[in-house]
């Protein structure tokens, strides 16, 4: 199936579904671990395990989605998504020099949790035409780079949510690129797009014609966690980073569904959920 879609099979990755090896996940108290002896490193004192905990996943992500720009410093950097890896994206994307960080979502805590955690300048997609909105704050040239941190499962408003929606329905879409879409057409000519949001198949309507018309760069791939677990556990160390603000609920491995359940629906302000094996249920 993999190979069919992609034109050859990727890794394998754990909890990632039948097309990435249909491995199950970790979330239990003991999971079994291959190639142990080369794939985990041990937590040093000094670093607890919550902050050691997002270098499995959306720390690696957010950084290497700014890392993959190249930023230098005074560049502008938009974000697409204000979920975990939005917000460490805006965290890396400050610690690799940008200059000014625009995060964009429509959930009033997330973007909240931005501004007053991460420094960024907000937008309220619900509010504004964003690729307009973006001309305006960069003097009508566009963003440095835009990173898409919201991938398949963007929603749309209007004509296009529509269409996404009626494409799917008739299966001839597998994922809505509302966020891609408003990135391309939003970055500057010569800029970088880069792409950390979960795409799995075939997507329509994407302005292909801006990547190449206006020489934009586009860069993705899932996280190549290993490549960067030493390094960002040593910047967590010096105190450079620290992803613990992105908590919002401590749960119970049994109440894990409802944990589910409340990010989905965007409930409670929940922004990221640490599910804890040996915690007792309330």
């Amino acid at each position: 199936m993999a190979e069919k879609l992609f034109g050859h099979t990727p890794a394998g990755i754990f909890g990632y579904s039948h097309l990435l090896g249909g491995y199950a996940g970790g979330q239990a108290q003991y999971v079994r671990v291959p190639f142990a002896n080369v794939g985990p490193i041990k937590v040093p004192d000094g670093v607890s395990d919550a902050q050691a905990l997002f270098l499995s996943d959306v720390l690696p992500t957010g950084y290497q989605a700014a890392e993959q720009r190249g930023i230098t410093p005074g560049d502008v950097v938009a974000i697409w998504g204000c979920g975990p890896v939005g917000q460490l994206a805006i965290q890396s994307a400050y610690l690799l020099g940008a200059e000014r960080v625009l995060a964009i979502d429509n959930v009033p805590e997330r973007l909240r949790m931005a501004a007053e955690h991460c420094r960024a300048e907000t937008i309220d997609d619900s509010q504004v035409d964003v690729v307009e909105r973006l001309k305006e704050l960069t003097g009508g040239r566009g963003p440095d780079a835009c990173i898409d941190a919201v991938g398949m499962e963007a929603h749309a408003s209007g004509v296009m949510g529509v269409y996404d929606k009626g494409q799917q329905w008739m299966r001839i879409e597998t994922g809505r690129p509302h966020a891609l879409r408003q990135a391309l057409q939003s970055c500057r000519s010569g800029g970088t797009v880069s792409v950390p949001g979960i795409y799995g198949g075939f997507l329509n309507a994407v302005p292909m014609g801006a990547v190449m018309n206006r020489a934009l760069t586009v860069r993705s791939g899932q996280t190549h966690v290993q490549r960067y677990l030493r390094p960002l556990l040593e910047r967590i160390q010096r105190g450079e980073l620290d992803a613990t603000f992105i908590i919002t609920h401590h749960m119970p491995l049994d109440q894990a569904p409802l944990g589910y359940q409340i990010f989905r629906a965007k409930r409670d302000g929940c922004v990221k959920v640490v599910l804890d094996p040996w915690r007792a249920a309330a």
